[in-house]
C-alpha cells in the first residue's frame, strides 16, 4: 500500500485450523525478509511447532501462483486491506500502518467470531486446542457433521 512517505507490505501467517493470525511482518520492501520475518514470529509464537500453518503475503514475487497462495489463507491480505487499510488510510508512513496493524489484529483474532469455530474467535480455539481441555470444537471443526 502506498503512504505519504514510501510504499508498505505487510505478510501474515496464519493457522489454517483456527484462522489466528501466528506472525506478521510490515516491510518497506519485498526482500525475503518480510516473509522470513512473519514466518520466525509464527515459529516463535508456537514454540518451534509448524503443523497447521499457512503463510501469505501480498508480494506476488513470493509465490508461484498467487491465487492458490490467497484460497489457502481465506483472503486474509483482501480482509485486511478492506477491514483496514481502505478504510483509514491515507497512512502517513510505516509506522502508523503497523500500529493499526496491530489493533486490527487484536480485533481479528481475540474478538472476531466465526461462525464455523462455532462463534468463538480464533485465540479461544488456540487456547482450547493448546490447554487439550476442550476439544469438541477443534473436533467438529476436523470432521464436519452432515447435516
Amino acid at each position: 500500500m502506498a503512504t505519504w512517505s514510501d510504499s508498505v507490505y505487510v505478510a501474515f501467517t496464519m493457522d489454517a485450523l483456527s484462522r489466528f493470525i501466528c506472525g506478521w511482518q510490515a516491510s518497506q520492501s519485498l526482500r525475503s525478509d518480510l516473509v522470513l520475518n512473519a514466518l520466525e514470529m509464527a515459529i516463535w509464537q508456537r514454540r518451534g511447532e509448524l503443523e497447521g500453518l499457512i503463510h501469505h503475503s501480498d508480494g506476488v514475487s513470493q509465490y508461484l501462483s498467487t491465487r492458490y497462495a490467497e484460497r489457502l489463507a481465506e483472503t486474509i491480505s483482501g480482509l485486511y486491506k478492506t477491514q483496514l487499510i481502505c478504510r483509514r488510510g491515507p497512512w502517513k508512513g510505516i509506522d502508523d500502518v503497523e500500529y493499526a496493524t496491530l489493533e486490527w489484529l487484536d480485533w481479528f483474532t481475540h474478538r472476531r467470531l466465526l461462525e464455523p469455530h462455532g462463534n468463538v474467535p480464533p485465540a479461544e480455539l488456540e487456547a482450547a486446542y493448546w490447554r487439550k481441555e476442550d476439544t469438541s470444537i477443534i473436533e467438529e471443526l476436523k470432521e464436519p457433521s452432515l447435516r
